[in-house]
């Protein structure tokens, strides 16, 4: 067995195709069976006797599709070809046999040369036995060509591949065909579908194939590949690395100029599929999927019933696209019939446009929480918050450094969610300091709102801790009528008393109270000097202190399950507080 880089478990690519095809028909026994003595499924509701048989199929690698789109109102059978291969026309011709119920078969698969010639002369022998066949071919794939001529047969070598908008004709085919629709009738429907589809991907990585050392195809670090075919075709273009944003935009872009004049009757509406080609993580889709609805409501569409996961992949590519078919009544009614497939199900009853339930957020609360409103100390700003804006800008500084701190024994996310947190704070004390600046009530209010407005968009223990630390400092200041290192030395106990009974830390076990606790002890010894100086004093004990839990190993949280993996590294926790602290200093010595 050999194990690919990129894959996970290793595979033998010689019985690749034979061991997933009977692991889906063992796991999904109740919706699909194998085809005996074939690479194909048919499902457990075929054949009927008088229903058109849709049938689909291509290489393996691309799950769901071929077999995963198999069941009730979607396809009867599907016929699977080796890794990005097509299925032979023999296996093609014994998955049709298995499906057929006498009313004829409709083939419907993406448009690639192998895919053609097999599934051409599967349907020639089908038709020589009096099988009535009809085929729709899938040519969604805006940067695979140019559009395609009303009335000229296609041509693999020319016209535009199949890709995600697969799923829209197969589905369509399906519920025709589930309703009793006759085959001229069914193959106009998925005829219908394919022409009111188009497709535009993206992908930022290359896949590996089963028993494979190298990857199949691969994409420069740090560029996205625009228009990247799911078997590696080239591109349009390549360029830099793109936000979730961008990325969304340029999927819309490119989808809008090549979407077909809408059908009669379609009043803006639209099938949206945002699909996943095998690496990409569903949340990120999300991320992705938030900006295309956006936008493609901005151009007059109206999605319907979007769908955001994986219906056509390519193994462990990381990459998405976006697939857009324009809907009339017919198209509407028969993309929401219901169907049941290992991968996909569509259950009765009406699709109703989503409301918008995101909660209203007061200005103010807005303002607070927008990070270019945290991004630059004001002139105006009052102590607190020119403060927590200077410690802001140092810990982002150093946002990577202290990533890579917390990646060693545990998720590395602890510079991304400080200065998140941080920039929250800012915004959130900026908004609820009211002055005079000489008042540390005034200060004391503003920590209290920074404190729950960084644990709030923080998150994790650093958040909640941090929060906690910025909150209590903030309660022992809306008790005081003027500033002393006295004061703040006080605030120090409270705020490292806080800490230690919520996170149940002490000081030893390599978290932030190892910075903390020599920074307070520190202010106190200088209690009677002026403010400046004693915290630069303590700010400097803590940053010694930080550097020194390199010398320990963790005892509390995720990493304390590491054992000695952390040790020789200090505390990402500590290291953030001592830059705090640090940038504190600065700021009150200016």
């Amino acid at each position: 067995m050999t194990t690919t880089p990129a894959a996970g478990p290793g595979h033998d690519p010689g019985t690749f195709r034979e061991d997933w095809l009977e692991g889906l028909a063992d796991a999904y026994a109740r919706t699909v069976r194998r085809v005996p003595d074939t690479f194909g499924v048919v499902g457990r509701h075929a054949p009927r006797p008088g229903k058109v048989a849709v049938v689909i199929g291509g290489g393996s690698g691309h799950y769901p599709a071929f077999a995963g789109l198999v069941g009730p109102g979607l396809a009867d059978a599907a016929a699977v070809g080796d890794v990005f291969a097509s299925p032979s026309a023999e296996q093609v011709y014994r998955t049709a046999r298995a499906a057929d119920g006498g009313a004829g078969v409709l083939f419907s698969y993406g448009n690639y040369a192998g895919d053609v010639m097999h599934f051409g002369l599967a349907a020639r022998r089908l038709a020589a036995e009096g099988v009535d066949v009809r085929t729709v071919l899938v040519t969604d794939d805006v940067a695979s060509g140019p559009p395609p001529v009303e009335g000229r047969e296609a041509d693999p070598s020319r016209d535009r591949r199949g890709v995600a908008g697969d799923f829209f004709v197969f589905k369509v085919a399906g519920a025709a065909a589930e309703r009793g629709d006759d085959l001229a009738a069914v193959a106009r429907a998925a005829e219908h579908a394919n022409a009111m589809t188009r497709t535009f991907g993206a992908a930022f990585a290359g896949c590996t194939l089963p028993g494979a050392g190298e990857p199949l195809f691969t994409v420069d670090a740090g560029t996205t590949e625009l228009g990247m075919g799911i078997h590696g075709e080239p591109g349009l273009r390549t360029t830099r690395h793109l936000t979730a944003a961008e990325l969304a935009d340029a999927l819309v872009d490119n989808l809008l100029q090549e979407l077909p004049e809408p059908p009669a009757g379609s009043d803006g509406r639209a099938a949206v599929l945002l699909n996943g080609l095998g690496r990409t993580k569903y949340e990120e889709m999300f991320v992705v999927y938030r900006q295309v609805n956006r936008r493609l409501r901005a151009a007059g569409l109206r999605p319907h019933r979007p769908e955001v996961g994986e219906f056509v992949t390519s193994f462990d590519m990381a990459g998405v696209s976006l697939s857009v078919m324009l809907l009339d009544d017919e198209l509407a009614a028969l993309y929401d019939a219901p169907c049941d497939t290992p991968a996909f199900r569509s259950l009765p009853g009406e699709h109703p446009e989503a409301a918008d339930l995101r909660p209203s957020v007061p200005a103010q609360a807005t303002a607070a929480a927008t990070p270019a409103a945290a991004t630059a100390t004001s002139a105006t700003d009052l102590p607190a918050t020119a403060t927590l804006q200077a410690a802001l800008d140092l810990i982002a500084a150093h946002e990577d450094e202290l990533g890579r701190l917390d990646a060693v024994a545990g998720d590395g996310d602890h510079g991304i969610g400080i200065v998140r947190g941080l920039r929250a704070a800012v915004g959130a004390a900026r908004a609820a300091e009211p002055g005079p600046p000489a008042d540390p009530r005034s200060a004391g209010a503003a920590l209290l709102a920074a404190g729950l407005a960084l644990a709030d968009a923080s998150g994790g223990a650093s958040g909640a801790l941090y929060g906690t630390l910025l909150a209590e400092t903030g309660a022992v200041l809306t008790r005081a009528d003027g500033y002393s290192t006295a004061l703040f030395a006080d605030a120090a106990d409270a705020a490292q008393r806080a800490v230690s009974e919520l996170g149940g830390a002490r000081v030893g076990d390599k978290t932030l109270l190892d910075a903390l606790d020599p920074f307070r002890a520190e202010l106190h010894a200088r209690a009677g000097e002026p403010l400046p100086g004693a915290w630069k004093a303590a700010a400097q004990s803590a940053t010694r202190a930080a550097a020194a839990t390199a010398d320990l190993t963790p005892s509390r949280g995720r990493a304390a399950r590491m054992g000695p993996l952390g040790h020789g590294h200090p505390d990402p926790g500590a290291t953030s507080l001592a830059l705090l602290l640090t940038a504190t200093a600065d700021h009150l010595n200016r």
